[in-house]
């Protein structure tokens, strides 16, 4: 009997077992996502890309936990167009935020038919926070908060005063003349004659003000400090929940101002423009401390990726502060100097550190990871790849074989190791214009009647671009031309005229650069 009982036991308790409802494997969390921007940053201006004048030990240790790429491109030599492709994945002349708004973001922004970032983590169930610099709308309906931003505390503008009162030790530096024909400007109410730096700076905070949401707020700490302080605070309220943040800081672009805190690192550099530039992208690199601080206080740091560029290369117009070393060119330029970037991806326990990356990759590239990392579907027509399967060792081919840009009738092209830039011819009258806004607003610039100027490089062998090969290789240049004929007929056109122009000698011939 006591048998036959046992015998009933068990199988009634592997029928209960069997009936039971079985319990549901929990679905892993997405990963967290930090996209760090920074403002005209100079290839050769962090330790691990090979400044020999500013200590970047954060950013260096960024890269020593993840993967340095060493050919790395946006989209534009200049902010704003640069801006709006990170955040679309797709490059910007397909909905026409060509060039630098200069004012007119106030009357519009990126077109509303085009989903941003934040928009696409949303439908996954991201919080989504920007802190820093926007410079893609300042209009109603074009601010972070209605581009899928639950959360926004920066500047809509392209700059501010990072300062608006100086204290004993602080440093502020103007360069004078101009690199190029380039000259950096900063909206401010007009000044009456012996108005002082402090006076400039506050007039400049009016016009580029802070804000928190939509409301002005007023910020009395270093631009730069108030923006981590913001972005540490932003992971502490969200860390129960997937969460995206686009940490778009606004160093080191003009005005050149530095606290005492920074300026006391560099005291030993002579040169005011190097000492106080090199001390804004000592902040930045403060910053970038300080989020991986916070990460790893919360449990946070095994589960984050962060990617780490800028938007543009460093600019002419600082004079020698900055430096694009090894690369030739600036800001505003389609030289290597002006689109060649820093650019860095680390993910500890997922990314194998310490690697250096010579493929070819882009910003267009940040929209696709993101989105197929917390599972959202991407909107179609998105240029970019997912970095993952690259950065992860699955896949050894190159993510970005071809990498194209237009401003205006100039053209640019990067196809494996060939790099075209063709560029309108400038007539002799024009120089006397340089930096002018010699094209009126609603005028497209169309190809000179003097043509356009070829200059052909093989990056393998000329990382500088110094020997131009257009002429000894008809063969590339009419393949490359026919390459970005093709690609342009994804474009449309540039919803204003460039509004800032340069003349300038290249080579000896006198072109005209549009951003």
């Amino acid at each position: 009997m006591r048998e036959i009982t046992t015998a009933v036991v068990c199988g009634l308790a592997l029928l209960a077992a069997a009936s039971a409802p079985r319990a549901v494997a929990q679905k892993p969390r997405p990963p967290n996502i930090i996209v760090i921007l920074a403002d005209d940053l100079g290839y050769g201006d962090t330790g691990v890309y090979g400044s020999k004048i500013i200590r970047t030990p954060n950013i260096d240790a960024l890269a020593a936990d993840g993967v340095r790429f060493t050919q790395a491109y946006v989209t534009h030599p200049v902010c704003a167009p640069s801006r709006a492709a990170i955040l679309t994945g797709r490059y910007q002349q397909r909905f026409g935020w060509e060039f630098n708004p200069v004012g007119r973001d106030r009357q519009g922004g990126v077109s509303q038919s085009e989903a941003f970032i934040g928009q696409i983590l949303k439908t996954a169930g991201y919080a989504t926070g920007m802190v820093g610099k926007w410079h893609l709308g300042e209009a109603p309906g074009y601010q972070p908060l209605d581009r899928g931003f639950d959360e926004f505390f920066g500047i809509t503008t392209g700059a501010s005063a990072f300062m608006t009162a100086f204290k004993p030790g602080d440093e502020a530096h103007t360069p004078t003349g101009a690199e190029g024909s380039y000259r950096t400007t900063v909206a401010a109410d007009p000044l009456p004659p012996g108005a002082t730096e402090m006076d400039r700076m506050a007039s400049v905070r009016r016009m580029a003000p802070v804000r928190r949401g939509r409301e002005v707020v007023e910020v009395s700490d270093y631009l730069t400090d108030a923006f981590t302080d913001d972005a540490v605070r932003f992971i502490g309220a969200h860390k129960d929940r997937p969460f995206f943040l686009y940490l778009a800081y606004n160093a080191p672009h003009t005005p050149l101002q530095a606290p005492k805190a920074y300026i006391d690192r560099y005291r030993d550099v002579a040169d005011p423009g190097k000492r106080v530039y090199a001390a804004m992208v000592s902040a930045l690199d403060d910053g970038v401390g300080a989020v991986r601080a916070k990460l790893r206080a919360e449990g946070l740091e095994r589960n984050t990726l962060i990617i780490f560029l800028s938007d543009n290369g460093c600019a002419g117009y600082v004079l020698g502060a900055c430096s694009n070393a090894p690369l030739n060119g600036f800001k505003g330029m389609h030289l290597e100097g002006g689109v060649r970037v820093p650019y860095i991806v680390a993910w500890p326990g997922r990314i194998k550190g310490g690697r250096v990356d010579a493929r070819v990759v882009s910003s267009l590239d940040i929209t696709p990871t993101a989105a197929a990392l917390a599972g959202a579907t991407l909107p179609h027509g998105t240029d970019g790849v997912d970095l993952l399967p690259y950065v992860t060792g699955r896949n050894a081919a190159t993510p970005n074989p071809t990498v194209y840009w237009r401003a205006g009738p100039n053209f640019a092209i990067r196809d494996g190791t060939w790099k075209l830039w063709s560029v309108n011819r400038a007539d002799p009258s024009e120089a006397a214009s340089a930096g002018a806004e010699v094209t009126p607003d609603g005028v497209q610039a169309t190809v000179s009647p003097l043509g356009a100027y070829d200059m052909l490089y093989d990056l393998a062998a000329d990382t500088g671009e110094g020997r131009n090969l257009s002429a000894a290789r008809p063969d590339i240049l009419a393949k490359l031309k026919a390459r970005i004929a093709a690609w342009d007929k994804g474009n449309i056109a540039p919803q204003w005229t460039s509004m800032r122009q340069a003349v300038r000698r290249q080579d000896g011939v006198l072109v005209k650069i549009y951003d």
